[in-house]
């Protein structure tokens, strides 16, 4: 059970259209026309992820986990802000859950025309021993483990945990009463992968990444001992190529500033 979700694109003062490289990936055809992966068998149908209505989407993906429970393996989202978000808006909204499950029929609240043919077909009948079992669950004073009770079968939570989603660990600890591992596979940005974890089921705080060299290339500049740069710069200045050093010259015990650049030429931030 992934969560993932689209934004609203905009358009530049030029009348280019923009929008996050995640809504990008999932309105393009790598998303929409992928092959069947057993692996990566989304409990959410595609129409309920690419719905603009956030709120929509949301009772639309929860419900289909609910349906679900029994067969699934792995919890997630992108980012662990992500989830928790997830988790309170189920935590507001169970009631109408469980009603959508005990009656068979999707609420009213959704209108989007593709999430309610998507979702006909998954709540094909009513489901009131499905309904009791989750009312059980969510009607406990504390809400402490509910992703293991809601999921039992799950074996981790994979989603970004590290920099400034490195907040939200004890929150999904808590949620998950400390059984569930955190699993934070990659690093990357809208540009391109920086790196993978070797050791994802280590704890959040020893996440560290291995660089991918075939994905940009990597340079790196000296710093000193304290962290700072050991030449003056000023903001936008292009760093000189002769005071760069390459992935193979980095030597160990020195610090460095990685500079990245991408196929396309890009730097990423």
């Amino acid at each position: 059970m992934y969560l993932y979700f689209v934004k609203a694109e905009m358009c530049t003062p030029c009348g280019l259209p923009a929008r996050t490289v995640l809504t990008s990936y999932y309105k393009s055809k790598h998303f929409k026309c992928r092959t069947h992966d057993p692996w990566n068998d989304y409990t959410s149908p595609d129409q309920t992820i690419l719905c603009n209505d956030s709120n929509q989407s949301m009772h639309c993906q929860l419900l289909s986990g609910l349906v679900h429970r029994r067969h699934v393996l792995r919890l997630g989202a992108v980012f662990a802000s992500a989830l928790l978000r997830a988790i309170s808006f189920l935590e507001r909204n169970w009631r109408h859950l469980c009603e959508d499950i005990r009656t068979g029929q999707l609420s009213s609240f959704i209108t989007d025309p593709s999430c309610r043919s998507c979702m006909s077909t998954l709540l094909s009948s009513p489901d009131p021993r499905l309904a009791d079992e989750i009312t059980r669950i969510c009607s406990q004073k504390s809400w402490k483990g509910i992703l293991c009770q809601l999921w039992p079968k799950a074996k981790f939570i994979e989603a970004v945990v590290t920099g400034s989603m490195a907040q939200y660990v004890p929150a999904l600890k808590h949620y998950s009463d400390g059984k569930l591992p955190l699993v934070c596979t990659m690093y990357a940005s809208s540009e391109c992968y920086f790196g993978v974890n070797l050791k994802p089921l280590c704890d959040p705080g020893d996440v560290a990444f291995t660089l991918l060299p075939n994905m940009g290339y990597f340079e790196f500049l000296p710093l000193g001992h304290n962290g700072t740069l050991l030449m003056d710069f000023d903001e936008g200045e292009q760093v000189p190529n002769d005071k760069l050093v390459d992935l193979v010259h980095v030597k160990l015990g020195c610090f460095y500033e990685p500079v990245v650049t991408t196929f396309a030429g890009e730097f990423p931030d």
